[in-house]
């Protein structure tokens, strides 16, 4: 196994080759969670690898609870499936909290005031009431309670990762926020058997990848990663390459047409979630590619499985704007299937799109 081979195996085990999810849901379950600060993005990496799909579908499984955004791995926010939803919050906003114990302090956010954060915004949002963030911050300003600076944010965080509240659909960058309760619960696990199922859909939906991706992309101390990949690994394949040991599902393999591109939005799981990309994106083109920007990454544009340009998208009333930037010329075969993947994304946003 070489590294375009690694490439390959990653574009059929996320289901960007390889479909065979019918359900935004049934995607996102498999993956453990999509990465989702950029809400319109994290929206098409859900229908890239979904055959069919459209914005209207993604946002009806938001409407309908099949799946929330809340801080999830790293206290960064996430789609989650609404049936996954409390196990992965129980497992993993333990060591979130605690990591944000000093900001907490810098912001006079003690455990007395959270907690009446908590109750504020518990009950603002009972009785299937469904609340703007807007709405929701003024109602804790009533309150007494100061939503100033970034208090905001980790307020509204906290009440998420204490398993109360979670965000819905977002309208004009306005998240809405309903109950927890309004979820179906999830299964309980023991602690054990959740790090053991979060390992599971990491390494079967994201694999060939490292240890230390795992650790990345979870949050989890090493010791707790390790312990979960010890259970499940008599489940996986692996492979050392260049002295690193590479865990993956069986039958990543198939037949696919050369050449496949893809327009990865910003934060795709494709390459954000392993520490190592090397893979998929040359070192030098990494530092343009993948270095902060207001907070977002650009988006990329991948051939077979390697980062051959980059994109940058402005959703207008009428149509959609992309600017495309190339590392390399493409051929005619290459420029050909660029179009059909700019075709099919306009489809899934419902408008034309217009190049510059």
């Amino acid at each position: 196994m070489n590294l375009k081979e690694i490439a390959i195996k990653r574009l059929y085990s996320q289901h960007i080759l390889n479909q065979r999810f019918k359900s935004p849901s049934e995607l996102v379950s498999w993956l453990g969670a999509v990465q989702g600060q950029d809400y319109a993005g994290a929206k098409w990496s859900i229908g890239l690898r979904l055959s069919g799909t459209n914005d209207e579908d993604v946002e009806k499984a938001l409407k309908d609870r099949k799946l929330v955004r809340t801080w999830a791995l790293r206290g960064t926010l996430h789609f989650v499936a609404g049936s996954d939803v409390h196990w992965l919050l129980e497992l993993l906003a333990p060591r979130i909290i605690a990591r944000n114990a000093r900001r907490y302090r810098e912001l006079k956010l003690d455990e007395k005031t959270l907690n009446q954060s908590n109750n504020v915004l518990q009950n603002a949002l009972a009785d299937n009431n469904q609340l703007n963030r807007r709405e929701l911050l003024a109602i804790l300003k009533e309150k007494g309670i100061s939503t100033k600076g970034q208090r905001a944010a980790y307020i509204l965080q906290r009440a998420s990762l204490d398993g109360l509240i979670s965000q819905g659909v977002r309208h004009l960058n306005n998240p809405t926020y309903l109950s927890m309760d309004e979820l179906p619960r999830s299964r309980t696990m023991e602690r054990e058997d959740a790090l053991a199922e979060l390992a599971k859909r990491y390494f079967k939906g994201h694999g060939p990848a490292t240890l230390k991706d795992f650790v990345w992309w979870s949050g989890l101390l090493v010791k707790d990663a390790k312990a979960a990949l010890e259970i499940i690994k008599h489940e996986l394949e692996k492979e050392i390459l260049n002295g690193k040991t590479y865990w993956f599902s069986t039958n990543l393999t198939g037949r696919f047409d050369s050449p496949k591109v893809n327009l990865l939005p910003g934060f795709d799981e494709f390459l954000l979630s392993y520490r190592d990309r090397s893979a998929s994106i040359d070192a030098e083109q990494a530092k343009q590619m993948l270095k902060s920007t207001n907070g977002m990454f650009s988006s990329t544009i991948v051939l077979d499985g390697k980062v051959v340009g980059k994109w940058k998208r402005t959703i207008r009333k009428d149509n959609i704007l992309l600017v495309l930037k190339y590392f390399r010329t493409l051929n005619d075969l290459e420029k050909d299937a660029l179009t059909s993947e700019i075709l099919r994304y306009g489809e899934f946003i419902g408008l034309p799109v217009i190049l510059k």
